[in-house]
């Protein structure tokens, strides 16, 4: 079991996890699992809109469903929604989605 798979908890519908958003951040792109200050896992995501107007979290949404490959509408973020920090439910599969979220690997 790697370092951040603690990060991925299952819930009643699929999994919540952590991620740092990065708006504005040229590209969209799932850069991995990275431990903050702290010793907690997130993962890193960036996106190229700007954080206006809920663009950049609609962004990832989208950025999380395709990486995952669930509809948009599994995606939800549940917190932290101004914040960099989100939490993020992701309906579907525990074991797929895990499987999903570990292939990701830390980031570099």
């Amino acid at each position: 079991m790697t370092a951040f798979a603690a990060a991925i908890r299952v819930t009643d519908n699929g999994v919540r996890i952590a991620v740092r958003l990065t708006p504005k951040g040229g590209r969209d792109a799932i850069e991995g699992w990275a431990a903050a200050a702290d010793g907690r896992w997130h993962l890193k995501a960036r996106v190229a809109v700007p954080p206006e107007s809920g663009k950049a979290n609609a962004a990832l949404i989208a950025l999380l469903a395709k990486t995952l490959g669930v509809a948009k509408s599994k995606v939800e973020i549940t917190g932290g929604e101004t914040a960099r920090l989100k939490q993020v439910d992701v309906c579907g599969s525990p074991d797929y989605l895990q499987a999903r979220l570990e292939a990701l690997g830390e980031a570099r």
